[in-house]
């Protein structure tokens, strides 16, 4: 076994402390990593806290991962020791099921294999995720960091960058299309990067009049006060797509009205309680769409790191040690980080 270091919870009352724990020796068609940057996720706060029901304490949260290849198994052919690579949000998958077969692992019938508090397929215990020394991996969920992006700014792009990549790609976002983006946070400013980057005309809508300059910095090209309903009115039947990234449960339908015919809103936060139910008559006239959407698969994770590596997108992020995590915790609540907390797991040296 490997001896691995991190931070963690053992219950849901508890703040996250230093934890000891053992990962399992590489297989053959394992990649073990030195981390080197984990992102902080609202997922993690709300695994930490037990706000989902499922958690299996102690859990070890942490799924936007930079590291080294330390070591690789006798199978493995794409990855060498010292390449840099990345880690999302799952670990592993039943591989043969049709969603599988189809590169959409993310969907997986029996259920994908989450990178912390998911159950092994193959010893039976739980996974521990980034917010630690190291981690090993199937060779099938590890991914190429371009060299070109700063590894740091690049770690949210393993959780917030494909959540909000995967649903513009499948919606087809492009030029000569309006593209609303719902709430600024650590989903928010990576859809309006990678909206703008995609050529759409971007309109962010946020309930803070202060987050203008910063929307229009980051590639919005309008930005609506969501809650001036006549700034709202001047947008109706104009959107062809409208991704939400808000996680706090809130009423969908002033941001239905202004979908086009055959316009889609897909929702990407995942609130604790579920949203109000939208009348439905917001959808029947006007032939609009209401979706859902998860991560993307390994393949359109590559694929999104190529596209950010190609024009150099990175996340905007708030470096920390891992001995305050428990204060980022609070002030992500209070959204108070442009727009994404990274670790420095280098601090996991220092005295806690």
């Amino acid at each position: 076994m490997i001896t691995s270091t991190g931070y963690g919870a053992t219950s849901a009352r508890e703040p996250l402390s230093k934890l000891d724990f053992e990962r399992r020796d590489p297989r053959p068609d394992d990649v073990q990593i030195d981390i080197l940057y984990c992102g902080v996720c609202h997922s993690d706060l709300h695994t930490a806290r037990n706000e989902w029901g499922n958690t299996v304490y102690p859990v070890v949260p942490g799924h936007e991962i930079i590291g080294r290849v330390a070591a690789v198994g006798d199978q493995v052919t794409r990855f060498k020791p010292g390449d840099l690579v990345g880690v999302g949000c799952m670990v592993d998958s039943c591989q043969h099921c049709s969603a599988c077969a189809e590169s959409l692992e993310q969907y997986c019938e029996n259920g994908f294999v989450g990178t912390y508090n998911g159950e092994e397929m193959h010893s039976g215990g739980m996974t521990y995720g980034g917010y630690s020394s190291n981690i090993v991996v199937r060779d099938k969920f590890v991914l190429r960091i371009p060299d070109n992006l700063d590894p740091a700014g690049a770690a949210p792009l393993l959780c917030a960058g494909i959540t909000t990549y995967s649903p513009l790609r499948q919606w087809k976002v492009g030029p000569g299309q309006k593209v609303g983006i719902v709430g600024l946070g650590g989903l928010g400013h990576m859809g309006i990067k990678l909206a703008h980057a995609m050529g759409a005309h971007v309109v962010l809508f946020t309930t803070s009049p202060g987050k203008r300059e910063d929307a229009k910095r980051l590639g919005a090209d309008e930005v609506v006060v969501s809650k001036n309903a006549d700034e709202m009115r001047a947008h109706r039947n104009s959107f062809d797509f409208i991704l939400n990234t808000v996680a706090a449960p809130h009423s969908l339908d002033p941001f239905l009205e202004l979908l086009k015919r055959d316009g889609t809103m897909t929702l990407v936060g995942a609130p604790a309680s579920p949203h109000p139910s939208p009348q439905v008559f917001n959808l029947i006239f006007g032939r609009r769409r209401l979706a859902g959407s998860l991560i993307g698969g390994i393949a359109e994770t590559q694929e999104m790191l190529d596209f950010c590596g190609e024009r150099g997108i990175v996340s905007d992020i708030e470096m920390i040690r891992i001995q305050d995590i428990n204060a980022a915790y609070e002030r992500m609540l209070k959204s108070d980080v442009k727009y994404r907390f990274v670790i420095d797991m280098a601090s996991l040296k220092q005295q806690a």
